[in-house]
Order: structure tokens, then C-alpha cells, then sequence
């Protein structure tokens, strides 16, 4: 039975084949000397797998293939204790895979091929979405078709949902899908790409975060790497530092980071402190190799001290 507390995460399910090595192909080059690893990914899958592992009720909606990259998603699913109900298969299109390249400062650059990703449908968001109370958390991003993005922000305004939405990978977005949303999590380039505003420091964020909240989100969180993160709410307007790490791989910091954003926020706490929470566990997955097997258990989260803005 579905709860307030429930996470209700709806996204991508992918196999990510990593190759890191000392700098990042350019085009037509062959860059010799990096190792492989092959791990499960894909950003709804991530952001699953990092809530459920920093406490989360998550029920992940997604669909595979009927393939063996599909049968060990799921198994990994059911290992991390995510509600499955809703994870589909399709018969036809294979499950995604990316492949990905990390260099020496754990800089990247990913292409995916979403298979059967490409084929999550709303008729398959609905049912999930249905089950849950009003108030419960519905987290998306953009690796399924915006179709049935915009379809269950639909449904969710309807049941008096808090939508939360990580608009990545960056794409245009039409203006009435902002509008209601609880809070958007935009990183610097989708922030520019979404207003057309330059985003480089605290200062621009508040634009680019102002602007945001003149077409209708109601809160709004630009995540800015290493520097932390830039909050605005109706109250709130300010600087959220992370902690000083060394990186080694970035892949799916943002992801970590709204798995670990939207636990906290089913926890009832106010959005600075679950920024604050989110920060410290993104920070810890850059430190750790893949994507999924970076995410932080909670343990480890609570143990890192919270660090707050210097003017805050």
C-alpha cells in the first residue's frame, strides 16, 4: 500500500559500459590504455537505487527488454528493496545501454540508446501514479518519451502530487510542463538551456531560478558541481556548499543527489536541509567508480558533517 512517504520514481532504466582513461576522446581519435566496467545505470534506475539505499519507500516505474540486460535490472531492483510492480518489459525493443567515457579528472561524455526506455508509455505511468495519497513525492526526468513526462505531471497536479522534476538530459521544454511543479533541479546547462539565461555564479542562478519561478514552479534548486547548490523558494534564497572532495568519477552525481533530495523531503524535511542532505551524498558517489555502485548507503551520509553557506 502506497504511503505519503512513498517515492514515487518514474525514468530510465539502462546498462552503462564505462571506459576510463586519461582524457576523453576527441573526434576520430582512438584513446588506448583504459580499463572497462559494466554497470547498471540510467537515470530514473540511479536515482531509484540512491534513495532506496539512503532509506526510501521507492516504487520505480520503468520498462525493459526482454533480454538479459532487462532480467538483471530487475534483480538488482528487488535487491535494493524498490517496489517493482511496475517495472514492464517489453517483448520488442531491447532494454537501454550507454556507453561512456570517463577520463583522469572524472569528466565524461555519455551516449545512450534508449531501447525500450523509448517505448514507457502513459497508459503504464497511470496506474502507478493512481495508488498513491495526495502529498507523496513523483520524482521524473527526461530519458523517457516528454509525452508521458508531461502526461504524469498531468496526473499528478490532478491527485495533488509534489512533482519534483531533474530536466535532464538538457532539452527545451514547453512552458505549461513548469508550471505547478513542487521544484525543478536543473544543473548549470539545463538551467541556461531552459531560460536562456547564462548561469556562472550565485548571482546568475538567481536569475536563471527567478525566471523559473515566474513560469510557475513553485521552488527551484540549480546544481552547481563542486560549488554546492543554489536554492529559491518563496522564503528561502541562497548558497548550499558541498564538501570539498576528490572526484573520480561524476557519473551520476546528479542523480545521486535527487534520489537522496527527494528521501529527504519524505522525511519532512525543509527543502535547505534536504539540499544540504543531498549535497553530502552526491559528493560522496564522486569519490567511487560507476553509477549505481556509487550510490552512498545512509550511514555514510549522516556521518559527513553538514556544511552550510558562509553568508547563510
Amino acid at each position: 500500500m502506497a504511503t505519503a512517504s512513498t517515492l514515487c520514481i518514474i525514468g530510465s532504466s539502462n546498462t552503462d559500459m564505462v571506459v576510463r582513461a586519461e582524457h576523453l576522446p576527441a573526434p576520430g581519435e582512438t584513446v588506448m590504455g583504459g580499463t572497462f566496467l559494466m554497470n547498471p545505470g540510467g537515470k530514473g534506475a540511479n536515482q531509484a537505487v540512491a534513495a532506496a539505499r539512503l532509506g526510501g519507500q521507492v516504487q520505480f516505474v520503468t520498462k525493459v527488454g526482454n533480454d538479459l540486460f532487462g532480467r538483471q535490472a530487475i534483480e538488482q531492483f528487488q535487491r535494493e528493496k524498490i517496489d517493482t510492480t511496475y517495472v514492464l518489459v517489453d517483448p520488442d525493443l531491447p532494454s537501454g545501454v550507454a556507453l561512456i567515457n570517463v577520463d583522469a579528472r572524472g569528466e565524461n561524455c555519455i551516449a545512450v540508446a534508449p531501447g525500450a526506455n523509448a517505448s514507457l508509455q502513459a497508459a503504464d505511468v497511470a496506474p502507478a501514479l493512481a495508488e498513491l495519497p495526495a502529498s507523496a513525492l513523483v520524482l521524473l526526468q527526461l530519458e523517457i518519451p516528454l509525452d508521458t513526462v508531461a502526461a504524469a505531471i498531468r496526473q499528478s497536479h490532478a491527485q495533488n502530487l509534489r512533482v519534483v522534476l531533474n530536466p535532464a538530459p538538457a532539452q527545451v521544454l514547453p512552458p505549461d510542463l513548469l508550471q505547478g511543479l513542487y521544484l525543478i533541479t536543473p544543473n548549470e546547462t539545463e538551467a541556461e538551456l531552459l531560460t536562456g539565461l547564462p548561469v556562472r555564479d550565485e548571482a546568475s542562478a538567481r536569475r536563471a531560478a527567478e525566471w523559473l519561478r515566474q513560469q510557475g514552479v513553485d521552488n527551484v534548486i540549480i546544481t552547481l558541481g563542486a560549488r554546492g547548490v543554489y536554492l529559491l523558494t518563496n522564503d528561502v534564497s541562497r548558497m548550499i556548499s558541498a564538501p570539498a572532495v576528490q572526484a573520480v568519477d561524476t557519473t551520476a552525481a546528479g542523480d545521486c543527489f535527487n534520489g537522496a533530495l527527494v528521501v529527504a523531503l519524505s522525511e519532512q524535511l525543509p527543502l535547505d536541509e534536504a539540499a544540504a542532505f543531498a549535497c553530502r551524498a552526491a559528493a560522496i558517489s564522486v569519490t567511487r567508480l560507476g553509477a549505481q555502485a556509487s550510490m552512498p548507503q545512509r550511514q555514510e551520509v549522516d556521518q559527513v558533517p553538514f556544511l552550510a553557506h558562509p553568508n547563510s
